[in-house]
This record gives C-alpha cells, structure tokens and sequence, in this order.
C-alpha cells in the first residue's frame, strides 16, 4: 500500500476510547448489508437450517412462550418460541423447507 496515492476526501473518522482516528473504508465494508431495525411482529431464522415442522396456522392467536415451529440446525432440533402473545397473519415457511439465516419465517400480527 507504500505506492498508493491516499485521498485525503477518502478517510474516515473514528473514536476509539475519546481518541480520533482516520482510516479509509474496504471495499467490503462499503458493500455491506446496512442494518435495519427488525419489526417486533416478524419472527426471523438466526441460523439457516431445515423446517421440519410447523406447529401454527394461520389466524390462529398463539400465547408468549409457545411453540410456532422446530427448525434443525447442525443435526439439532431447535424450538421456536412465541416472542409475545399475537395472531399469525402469515407463515412464509412449509415443513421440509431448507433456509438461510435471516428468513422472515412467520409475520405476526396483533390479537384482539
């Protein structure tokens, strides 16, 4: 990196512990996913895995703490709970289905 030219108008700010430091951004970094704030009422896979089951159906009103679906990771069986009590408005995952991390697998809606 001895023989690339640095713009100046490249460089960014950043603290570490109240000390200011500059340093230019990978083209990695600047190609990342941004981070979005998740909905309360989406229930999103935190690993990929396989659905072997889903426990609810649609329009069914499910109490906190419930099961929704099973989904298997790394040959281990993985309960998903009811974060709260609400209405499933849509299942967007069917037994047997294999999905990444980060699937929205059910929306929630609030009950009556």
């Amino acid at each position: 990196m001895a023989d690339k030219k640095i713009n100046p108008e490249e460089l960014v700010d950043f603290a570490v512990t109240a000390r200011k430091y500059k340093t230019l951004l990978t083209p990695k970094y600047k190609a990342r996913k941004p981070w979005t704030n998740p909905s309360p009422y989406d229930v999103q896979s935190s690993i990929p895995g396989t659905v072997i089951k889903v426990l609810v159906s649609e329009g069914q009103v499910v109490k906190e703490g419930e099961p929704i679906l099973i989904l298997e990771a790394m040959k281990m069986q993985n309960h998903v709970d009811m974060p709260f009590t609400a209405r499933i408005k849509k299942i967007n995952v069917t037994a047997g289905e294999h999905i990444p991390k980060d699937t929205l697998m059910v929306e929630l809606e609030p009950a009556d």
